[in-house]
């Protein structure tokens, strides 16, 4: 239980969030509203059943769904009920979301009935997954809207926990192989809310357009929205033209998007026509943005864009480049992920941890109350990535200049952002391994004018077998989400180019792709 010197929790401020504006609009989706008051009233039937049901402390509840209020009231009712929350991401394969399920222990999964075959073979194959709460009817489980109408809500309260209990145990991949699940506890998460209203550049009316998945990133702005008494106008997924659409007629303000989102609107042949004087704010990160693309962003939308560059590590926090640092006369400054913002100190530092003077390259290192505990189960992982003092070592490399500024060029962990989407490579070539006659894979990411870059794999086969790239990409397919497939395969029969020690020398192998390019991220 929290005491009375202890860190704000996540969970008091959802409640104070909820009860500073009981009769404005909360969240609307598709003709359907909440209010604050009504979404108040749901929230405490949500924990009220979940602890009926038996849900003990610290035990896990997992959400698999495309974006609908009930994504953030299980989020939200999860580690109110003194349980923690993890996603479940709606690209993901079955192995995937087995893995996830058994090895974050999940006992309640919450879906959309639209993944109710999932859910059922979860249900049976899971170790872990005891019961299966729908949004709705479905053919499989119980549909949580019957059975909270039923509830006698308990009195609404942040719950039992205190700062460093979990809250979100969110995967990041990784590369051992195997995805990583960060445990962020209810003070990160309460310092993500506090740190965004303070660090991004938010219109101060939040009328916050959600089309990428609140159950992960796009979840950042949701809490942020409410405590400023504004509504959460849900997209169950991103289309250019039903985003045009929105922001004209829903006279919205603020958006979160990827790069490739931004690219999509502006091909749109929609945009032009379309009224977007409301918009005040669009949000972007995830993944590098091509500055040419920003410039024509900036002429095209307008000075509205301001990008945010974080890790799940860290509670999505590091820096910011608020509007009116995007100068699309200055191509240089539309590379920098911008500076630090408040609530997390950052040092670029070098190998042996010292910092390093401005304009040379280092590790971006951030420390501050919203870096994870560690990894779930990995100590070797966490000590990792964790320095003794404290200090999250993101294994991306920057520089900063002179005015604080940072620019990340490269990375050291061998990881790829497509399309916003983090894909680490050994999983990728686990499952290109499936194939039989797999020797050798290296898999890497190359630049792609769509997605930022794409997944690309060099596969060596077996002496006397013939594989296709099809056949890898099939294999794939069976093992792996699709955003994680190769979207480029070269099948060759000479080795990989290795070290003395060994090690297959990627850098070799991308170099060729990256050529001219200043950064090695796109």
């Amino acid at each position: 239980m929290a005491g009375l010197r202890d860190a704000v929790t996540y969970g008091e401020l959802i409640v104070t969030a909820l009860r500073r504006f009981p009769d404005r609009v909360a969240f609307r989706q598709d003709g359907r509203e909440l209010t604050y008051r009504e979404t108040a009233d749901l929230l405490a039937r949500w924990i009220t059943l979940f602890t009926e049901r038996g849900l003990e402390p610290g035990e896990g509840v997992g959400i698999l769904s495309p974006n609908r209020p009930e994504v953030w009231l299980g989020q939200s009712a999860s580690l109110m009920a003194g349980g923690r929350y993890t996603a479940l991401h709606p690209l993901g394969s079955l192995d995937d979301h087995r893995y996830a399920c058994d090895e974050a222990e999940l006992r309640f999964l919450l879906v959309d009935p639209a993944y109710a075959e999932r859910a059922a073979r979860l249900l049976e194959s899971s170790r872990t997954v005891e019961a299966v709460f729908t949004f709705g009817p479905a053919d499989v489980g119980e549909d949580l809207a019957r059975l909270v109408a039923a509830v006698t809500p308990a009195p609404l309260t942040a719950g039992p926990h205190g700062p460093d209990d979990i809250a979100w145990l969110l995967y990041t991949g990784g590369t051992t192989g195997v995805p990583k699940a960060a445990m962020l506890p209810e003070r990160a998460i309460a310092q993500l809310v506090l740190s965004v209203l303070a660090g991004w550049d938010l219109p101060s009316e939040m009328r916050y357009l959600a089309c990428a998945p609140i159950s992960h990133a796009a979840g950042m702005l949701t809490t942020p929205t409410l405590l400023r008494g504004g509504t959460v106008i849900l997209q169950r997924g991103f289309d250019p033209g039903a985003w045009l659409a929105a922001v004209a007629s829903e006279r919205v303000t603020l958006s979160l998007l990827v790069p490739t989102m931004i690219y999509a609107v502006l091909d749109h042949p929609a945009l032009g026509g379309t009224d977007l004087s409301s918009l005040q704010t669009v949000m972007y990160g995830a993944s590098p943005m091509s500055p040419a693309r920003m410039a024509e962003a900036l002429e095209r939308i307008g000075p509205v864009f301001c990008q945010l560059y974080g890790q799940t590590e860290c509670g999505g926090l590091a820096t910011a480049l608020w509007r009116a640092e995007h100068d699309r006369g200055n191509l240089q400054r539309l590379t920098s992920c911008g500076k630090p913002i408040p609530g997390v100190r950052i040092a670029i530092r070098d190998d042996d941890g010292r910092p390093v003077p401005d304009g040379q390259p280092g590790e971006i290192c951030v420390q501050g109350p919203s870096v994870m505990l560690g990894y779930w189960k990995r100590p070797k992982e966490t000590a990792a990535a964790l320095a003794d003092d404290g200090w999250y070592k993101s294994g991306d490399v920057a520089w900063a200049d002179e005015d604080g500024y940072l620019f990340v060029v490269d990375r050291a962990k061998d990881m790829i952002i497509s399309g916003g989407e983090n894909i680490y490579t050994s999983e990728v070539e686990n499952a290109v391994f499936q194939h039989p006659d797999v020797l050798e894979v290296a898999v890497f990411g190359i630049p792609n004018k769509d997605f930022g870059e794409m997944v690309h794999a060099e596969v060596v086969i077996k002496p006397g077998t013939s594989v296709t790239s099809d056949e890898i990409v099939a294999v794939c397919r069976k093992h792996i989400g699709g955003y994680k497939v190769p979207r480029s395969v070269v099948v060759r029969s000479e080795p990989l180019p290795k070290s003395g020690a060994g090690k297959i020398l990627k850098r070799n192998l991308r170099d060729p792709y990256w050529k001219g390019k200043e950064r090695r991220v796109n």
